[in-house]
């Protein structure tokens, strides 16, 4: 709802069956409404975006977002190596604990970092911040490796004056993932949902609020640096 299918706020709604998926759980409302859209994104980039592959090398740019700790955590169980990104080093435990094997200290410019790491470059890479960060990390890439624009957690959305020739790294490709409902299996939901009621996984949210708080909510989240995700519980 709200993307694919129009509409956000509602105390009763009727949604086409395939944007509903069945589940069972024990865990709280506020946690359960804040894995969907986190999760579809983060499966959907490393499935339909990057096509992930055990044994490979994956940059998460934006490490610290929601998507970005659901992508570690995925990634790492399937068998990737996973470097991610924060701009502030206080965060590196969070960044651990998710699977990143790697922390990168973000300046705007890492790809010299990454390539101390992996001197070739990276195989993958998922670009969560946007549009001023997305030439550093095709740098950050190998030849023939793969960078998915996923995020835009900048607010900036497009590429001034792009020019592909002089912009791309030569021989990285550049794909991208939006995606929709439908991109997020039953099973893979039911398994995150209880990795995290087992304590296998994480759900990075920063507070839940009742119906009249939602304009507080609302202030948190445009001002930025909640830290994770913001739950309005009817």
């Amino acid at each position: 709802m709200g993307r694919t299918f129009d509409g956000g706020y509602a105390e009763y709604t009727c949604v086409p069956v395939r944007q509903v998926l069945p589940f069972h759980s024990q865990l709280d409302a506020a946690t359960l409404g804040a894995v969907p859209e986190m999760l579809q994104t983060a499966h959907g980039s490393l499935t339909r975006g990057l096509d992930a592959r055990s044994g490979q090398t994956l940059l998460v740019r934006g490490g610290t977002s929601s998507v970005g700790l659901a992508t570690a955590i995925l990634a790492t169980q399937r068998g990737l190596t996973v470097l991610s990104t924060t701009r502030d080093a206080a965060h590196s435990d969070v960044l651990h604990r998710a699977g990143a094997a790697y922390v990168v200290l973000d300046d705007g410019a890492i790809a010299e970092q990454v390539r101390d790491v992996v001197p070739g470059g990276v195989d993958l890479a998922l670009e969560l911040v946007g549009a001023p960060t997305l030439r550093d990390t095709l740098a950050a890439t190998r030849t023939h490796g793969v960078v998915c624009f996923t995020g835009m957690l900048s607010n900036q959305w497009v590429v001034p004056d792009f020019y592909p020739i002089d912009y791309l790294a030569h021989g990285v490709r550049l794909t991208a993932y939006a995606g929709d409902a439908t991109d997020l299996p039953a099973d893979v939901l039911q398994t995150y949902l209880d990795d995290v009621a087992a304590g296998r996984a994480t759900v990075p949210m920063a507070r839940a609020f009742a119906l009249d708080g939602i304009v507080e909510a609302h202030r948190l989240m445009e001002e930025g640096g909640a830290g994770g995700k913001l739950v309005v519980v009817l």
